[in-house]
């Protein structure tokens, strides 16, 4: 019994379902949804039970009812799996079992169920996958199978523990140290997880897996060049092998070498064709060229080999300036109902309608489909508003002018990065185009060494014990400090051409402005704003794919602007004049005005291509990419207003914000 709730445990319960005492763990189970009607556990163990009695009604409607509140369960996708068998619908039990292994890939049984189904179905190449999946787990040690199980239940401490003591154990073990380097990854800690990986390929040289999955790591990290040489050599050791292939292209994006990767896309789809990932992956390389009539064929040809490809569908609205035919939002409609559709696509679908009914302006039915999937991420993420705010005020906290002044001088000199600093979907990418567009300055990507830098620093602290960062900053000496500005400046130096500067457009490099002045004292910091309702339904409907959790709830985006905002009033007192606002609604009216002004501050002389910048050739690869190749445009200043009455919570939040907003607006 649970002391605390008065009610039956769940390991007792579990035993009565073990022993075939199903009425018994009915009554248990009863008496804990009695007090808690939604409980997880409690409505697993019920289906289960239901199942067993052939109540298969009662079954799919306690799952129902969990899924719709965790998505993201393995378990519950496997049960569901179990329950199709029993009634007799093998393709609906594959791909439950398929989404639960999706979800959960330590769920053997569900690979086990998938062979079976598989084989029976005649489908003997994709069986042998999922009977390869079964022989995997079973041959991995317990604990590290535990460990998969905690990572699928975003337990990363206790997956990290048992991992590292494992790894202590056995200091060689390759699957030990991929799992230890995926957690490293979700932590952030990129520099470790390179490491484990290097260190793993050394052990096992063999292992196409690790090299693939060090690629990854070398990718996330900027190390473009170098993933490069190393996707080529696989390539080149096994031409006929797609999946290489395809990863050897997808690294030649990496390096802005579109047309190459387009190539080897067209190889694969030749070795694969139709095949619906292949097609999508082109389709962004034509996107990103600006190749858009293309990009879009390709991804419709994906939807057509594959139609429950619900990334291909929000590709296509991603684009901002598709607009779906009536069928086509049937389709979405018909396939977003579907029980089997994984809720990766799900989400995609939930997205690119929101995006289809928009355009229809049927602007309640758009805001129910982008509510729908944001619930969806909302759901799978850990994110907690009251830490993030409590992590920005400890910027206030410790940048006191006091701090700043006995830092004058420490740093790297080197004058070259512009930041671009800001919440997603407030005009960056539009100032990065500006910018990039002057002979002097390479515009590269959204960077992710300064967020990554802070990361080390704040795992230090944290495992140190000592002091928490940004405290922590007051023990590096100035040498500590200018080696991480010149690491800065030599690990993005692959992004840049030959031009003296270079713009950093990563938005949350907001939460490290401390950070920044104190290594790199003489880079420009120019803070991109937006009307706060505007920045953030923006925000709110556009799925960012990492990065950006804040984002899935409303609530959550209008404390993170709120917090924000009082991050830069913080910088605005203790640092005056050393960061320049520009107001995506001043560009959008007057843009030689703020063009000059925004040159003027980077001490950069004017360019009329700064003005054209819409002609530019470069690649875009962020959420912005269509709209910046168009002249200058207001349609989107007040484009919320449509959803206005939806938004009452996100104006309610932002109030302190809006009052202010028109007068700053002026000022600026």
């Amino acid at each position: 019994m649970n002391a605390d709730r008065g009610e039956p445990a769940a390991a007792d319960i579990q035993k009565k379902i073990a022993a075939g005492d199903f009425d018994g763990a009915l009554r248990d189970i009863d008496k804990r949804l009695t007090k808690a009607p939604e409980d997880p556990e409690a409505l697993y163990m019920a289906a289960v039970c239901y199942r067993y009695t052939k109540q298969y009604d009662k079954a799919q409607n306690c799952l129902n009812v969990v899924k719709s509140k965790y998505p993201d369960k393995g378990r519950i996708y496997q049960e569901q799996g179990h329950l199709h068998l029993a009634c007799k619908a093998p393709e609906r039990a594959l791909a439950a079992f398929a989404n639960a292994c999706q979800l959960n890939p330590a769920l053997v049984a569900s690979w086990r169920n998938q062979h079976q189904i598989l084989q029976t179905m005649g489908r003997q190449a994709d069986a042998q996958q999922a009977l390869a999946q079964v022989q995997r787990l079973q041959a991995l040690p317990k604990v590290l199978v535990a460990v998969i199980d905690l990572l699928a239940q975003g337990k990363l401490l206790k997956a990290e523990t048992l991992c590292r003591k494992f790894l202590k154990a056995n200091p060689t073990h390759v699957e030990a140290m991929r799992l230890l380097s995926d957690i490293a990854i979700r932590f952030g800690v990129l520099e470790d997880a390179e490491y484990l990986l290097e260190s793993a390929a050394e052990f096992a040289p063999d292992n196409i897996q690790v090299k693939i999955e060090y690629i990854g790591v070398l990718r996330k990290r900027q190390k473009f060049s170098q993933g490069l040489k190393m996707a080529e050599k696989l390539h080149s050791e096994q031409p006929g092998n797609p999946q290489l292939k395809s990863l050897y292209a997808v690294e030649k994006m990496q390096m802005g070498e579109y047309e190459d990767a387009i190539g080897l896309f067209d190889e694969v789809l030749a070795m694969l064709p139709g095949d619906a990932l292949t097609l999508t992956s082109r389709g962004h390389a034509l996107k990103t060229c600006g190749r858009q009539a293309e990009a879009i064929q390709s991804y419709k040809s994906a939807l057509s080999s594959h139609p429950w490809h619900g990334d291909a569908y929000y590709s296509l609205s991603n684009l901002k300036t598709y607009r779906f035919e009536e069928d086509e939002i049937q389709e979405m409609l018909a396939l977003e109902d579907r029980e089997e559709l994984d809720p990766a696509s799900k989400v995609h679908i939930d997205f690119a309608l929101g995006k289809a009914f928009e355009d229809e302006a049927d602007y309640a039915r758009a805001f129910e489909f982008y509510a729908r999937g944001n619930q969806l991420k909302r759901q799978q993420s850990t994110y907690d508003r009251d830490k993030m705010s409590e992590e920005l005020a400890a910027q206030s906290a410790y940048f006191t002018p006091e701090v700043l002044e006995s830092r004058v001088g420490s740093g790297c000199a080197a004058p070259d990065p512009i930041f671009i600093v800001g919440l997603p979907r407030a005009g960056s990418t539009l100032l990065e185009q500006i910018l990039s567009s002057h002979s002097q300055v390479d515009g590269t990507l959204e960077l992710p060494n300064i967020p990554a830098t802070a990361q080390k620093l704040r795992r230090q602290g944290r495992e140190s014990g000592e002091k928490p960062y940004p405290e922590l900053l007051q023990d590096l000496g100035d040498e500590e400090l200018a080696a991480l500005g010149s690491k800065y400046i030599e690990e993005t130096r692959i992004h840049r051409g030959s031009a003296p500067f270079f713009i950093d457009k990563m938005p949350n490099n907001f939460r490290h402005i401390g950070l920044i002045k104190l290594i790199l004292p003489n880079a420009k910091i120019i803070d991109a704003r937006r009307h706060p309702m505007a920045c953030c339904f923006s925000g709110f409907k556009q799925l960012f794919a990492e990065g950006q959790e804040f984002s899935y709830d409303l609530l959550d985006i209008g404390r993170y602007y709120k917090d924000y905002v009082e991050l830069m009033d913080h910088w605005d007192k203790v640092s005056p004049d050393t960061i320049l606002r520009v107001h995506y609604e001043n560009v959008v009216q007057d843009l030689e005005a703020q063009v000059r002004r925004i040159l003027d501050f980077c001490n950069l002389p004017f360019e009329s291509a700064c003005l054209d910048y819409y002609n530019t050739e470069r690649a875009v690869r962020t959420a912005s990419s269509e709209q910046v190749r168009r002249p200058i445009y207001s349609s989107g200043v007040e484009q919320w207003t449509h959803f206005r009455p939806f938004l009452a919570d996100l104006e309610d939040t932002l109030s302190p914000c809006l009052q202010r907003y028109a007068l700053d607006q002026a000022n600026g």
